[in-house]
C-alpha cells in the first residue's frame, strides 16, 4: 500500500519530466528540420554583378559594372560586428551606423523582375517611361537657374518629420528602370533593348541577367541591391497596376517617414473586393485569396496582418529604409512581400525629435502606408493558382517559424 502512494505521488514529476524531455526533443527537431527546408538565397555571381544597356555611338550594347549600395553597407556590417565581438579599439576608424546608405544619385528607381516576359513587358515600359519622363524627367539634377519645377508627385517637404535626416536632396531629379532578367528563354532581353534604343534611353534602362531562375522575390531582392534612387520601386513587368499610381505611393510613403527618412508604401486593390475586375475571377481562386489571408493574419505580427492585401506587385521604398530590409531576406519565392514587411515592422528603432531638435522618444519599425491603387488583371500569368497557392501558406509557415526560432536573424555572423 505504501509503495503504492509512493508511486502515485512521484507519477506527476516523472510526467512533467517526461513533457520537458518531448518538448525539449520537438523543439530541437524543429530547429534542425528549419535549417534544412527553409529558403537560403544562392550567392550572386559575378555576371550578376553587371548590367548591359544601349550605347548613342553604336548599335551594339555596352556591359558595365553596377554600382551595389549593398556591398559597402556588407563590408561595414561585418567590420561593425567583428568591432563589437572583440571589443571595440579607440584606434579603429569609426564604422558607420548599420541603417548607413550611400547618398541617391537619381530621384526614383525603378525594379521590374522577369521571366520570359516578351509578350507582356512591352506595353508595361511604354507607359512607365511616358510618366517618369513627364513627372520626373531624365536629367539627373536640376540646376538653380534652369527655372524647371519639382516633380508635383513629390511634396516640398515632408508632411509630418520636417526634420528628418536623409531626407533627398532638393535639386534630385531623374530616374533608372533595372530590368532583373530571371533567367528568361524567350526574347524578354531583345524586346527591352529595342525599346531602349528607340526611345534613347542609353544608361537609363539597365538589363541584369540572373544566370539561373531564382524566383521573383529573389530577381526583386537583386534588383533592389543596386538601385540609386532616393526611392525605390518593384512593380511586375505585366502592367497589372496603373503606373501613374506611383505619385501616389511617394506621398504616402514621405507620410509615414520616420525621423530617419525610413518609409514604405504599398499598391492595395484591397478597395476592389467586390469589384468586377474582382469578381470575374474564378471561384476557386477567390476562395484561395481569402484563405491565405486568413492564414496570414495568424501568422504574421500584428502591422503585417492589418494589411489587407501584402502581394501587390507595386511597392516602394524610401532610400533609407532599403538596409533595414534587403540585406536579410531569405525567400525568393512568391511569399517573398511578406517576408519584406515582416522586416519593415521589426526594424530597429530610430529616435524621435522635437522641435528643437532634443530627443523625445523612439519610434520602432519602419511603418507601411498601404495605398489604393488601379489594378486590372493581365493575361499570362504565371501563377498555378492551386499549386502555388499551398506554396506559399506553407512557406508563410516557414518563414515564421524561422524568424521565431532565430533560423533567420538580423545579424550575419
Amino acid at each position: 500500500m505504501d509503495a503504492l502512494l509512493v508511486t502515485v505521488a512521484e507519477s506527476p514529476l516523472h510526467l512533467l519530466l517526461g513533457v520537458v524531455v518531448l518538448l525539449t526533443v520537438a523543439f530541437y527537431s524543429l530547429f534542425v528540420l528549419l535549417h534544412l527546408v527553409a529558403p537560403k538565397p544562392r550567392a550572386v555571381l559575378p555576371s550578376e554583378k553587371t548590367y548591359i544597356t544601349t550605347s548613342p555611338n553604336s548599335k551594339e550594347t555596352v556591359r558595365k559594372q553596377l554600382p551595389c549600395w549593398h556591398d559597402r553597407w556588407l563590408a561595414e556590417r561585418h567590420q561593425s560586428e567583428h568591432l563589437e565581438q572583440n571589443g571595440s579599439d579607440p584606434a579603429v576608424a569609426f564604422i558607420p551606423n548599420t541603417g548607413a546608405i550611400e547618398p541617391a544619385e537619381v530621384l526614383v528607381s525603378v525594379v521590374f523582375p522577369a521571366y520570359n516576359e516578351e509578350d507582356r513587358i512591352l506595353p508595361t515600359l511604354e507607359e512607365a517611361v511616358e510618366y517618369l519622363d513627364k513627372t520626373y524627367g531624365r536629367t539627373t539634377h536640376l540646376k538653380p537657374d534652369s527655372g524647371a519645377k519639382r516633380p508635383a508627385s513629390r511634396p516640398s517637404t515632408p508632411r509630418r518629420h520636417l526634420r528628418a535626416q536623409n531626407t533627398p536632396r532638393e535639386d534630385l531629379s531623374g530616374y533608372e528602370i533595372i530590368i532583373v532578367n530571371d533567367g528568361s528563354r524567350d526574347k524578354t532581353v531583345d524586346v527591352a533593348l529595342k525599346f531602349a534604343r528607340e526611345h534613347g534611353l542609353h544608361d537609363i534602362l539597365r538589363i541584369v541577367t540572373l544566370e539561373k531562375n531564382r524566383g521573383k522575390g529573389g530577381g526583386v531582392t537583386h534588383g533592389l541591391r543596386h538601385v540609386r534612387g532616393a526611392y525605390a520601386l518593384f512593380a511586375d513587368a505585366d502592367g497589372a497596376s496603373r503606373f501613374s499610381d506611383l505619385g501616389k505611393l511617394i506621398e504616402g510613403c514621405e507620410e509615414v517617414v520616420d525621423g530617419a527618412y525610413r518609409g514604405v508604401a504599398i499598391g492595395s486593390r484591397g478597395h476592389l473586393v467586390g469589384s468586377e475586375a474582382v469578381v470575374k475571377r474564378s471561384a476557386l481562386r477567390n476562395f484561395l485569396m481569402r484563405s491565405f489571408h486568413l492564414v496570414l493574419t495568424i501568422l504574421t505580427p500584428p502591422a503585417t496582418s492589418r494589411i489587407r492585401d501584402t502581394q501587390c506587385g507595386f511597392k516602394l521604398f524610401s532610400r533609407a529604409a532599403l538596409p533595414h530590409i534587403v540585406p536579410y531576406m531569405h525567400a525568393e519565392g512568391w511569399i517573398f512581400d511578406i517576408e519584406m514587411l515582416m522586416l519593415a515592422e521589426s526594424a530597429p528603432a530610430v529616435p524621435v525629435l522635437g522641435s528643437d531638435g532634443a530627443v523625445i522618444g523612439s519610434s520602432p519599425g519602419i511603418k507601411v502606408a498601404e495605398v489604393p491603387i488601379d489594378w486590372h488583371e493581365v493575361g499570362g500569368s504565371k501563377l498555378n493558382v492551386i499549386q502555388d497557392s499551398i506554396k506559399m501558406a506553407v512557406g508563410l509557415a516557414v518563414l515564421r517559424a524561422s524568424w521565431m526560432m532565430g533560423v533567420y536573424r538580423r545579424r550575419l555572423t
